[in-house]
């Protein structure tokens, strides 16, 4: 047997090894709540970064654009294709755009087409082909063609009535039916010496005509007014 003294020792030794059994398992819970809330740091700071970067795309497309100032790599290019100097004229000129030589031709001034000169009475020609009458262009007055034809003065009154009745003192008259010309419708045209639309040449046929045939100018007055011709 053993006395109470010994068995004192063996009880105290034994409470620190009790005490010490229960502290070992709180110190590993501690570090567990410490890596849990840097996990979780982690994790929400990856959720606001996959957020910015959908949300960056659309903010950079919603932004102003460029301002004018603003040197890219077309504006440049544009600026080179628009430093071009064209130059016309009468000369052939040069123009160097870039490593190209351009050449630009003078328009060709048009020739103006002569415009055709209108038919002249000596340049007519009948239907048949053959020279066509030659009409008269001169001046004068019927008191000029009568004195150059040879023709009295107190005569004058008879002519002037026949002819006025015949073509109107028109040398050019015609007869479209018979073809009688000039001022006293000589026909045919071709009895008249030298050119039947020519007034004098026609009232100096017309004076031999009518003296010849009727006696007198006032004897062709006369037949005239009986029978509207002579």
């Amino acid at each position: 047997m053993t006395s109470g003294t010994e068995i004192e020792p063996t009880v105290a030794s034994a409470a620190p090894a009790r005490s010490a059994t229960p502290r070992s398992p709180v110190r590993p819970r501690g570090r567990w709540s410490r890596r849990r809330g840097v996990v979780g740091g982690f994790a929400a700071f990856g959720v606001v970064a996959f957020a910015a970067a959908i949300v960056a795309p659309t903010g950079m497309a919603l932004a102003d654009p460029p301002t004018a100032d603003v040197q890219t790599p077309f504006s440049l290019a544009a600026q080179d294709t628009q430093d071009l100097t064209v130059t016309t004229g009468a000369s052939i000129e040069t123009v160097t755009r870039g490593a190209y030589d351009v050449y630009v031709t003078p328009t060709p001034t048009p020739t103006p087409e002569p415009e055709p000169e209108p038919a002249s009475a000596e340049s007519s020609e009948s239907s048949d082909g053959g020279p066509g009458p030659v009409y008269y262009t001169g001046g004068g007055a019927p008191a000029e063609w009568m004195a150059a034809a040879g023709i009295a003065s107190g005569d004058w009154g008879y002519v002037d009535y026949i002819v006025a009745k015949e073509s109107g003192w028109n040398p050019n008259a015609t007869n479209s039916s018979s073809g009688a010309c000039g001022l006293v419708q000589a026909l045919p045209c071709s009895k008249v010496p030298g050119n039947g639309y020519d007034p004098v040449d026609n009232l100096r046929w017309a004076n031999g005509y009518a003296t010849g045939r009727y006696g007198s100018w006032a004897g062709a007055y006369e037949f005239w007014i009986n029978n509207n011709w002579w």
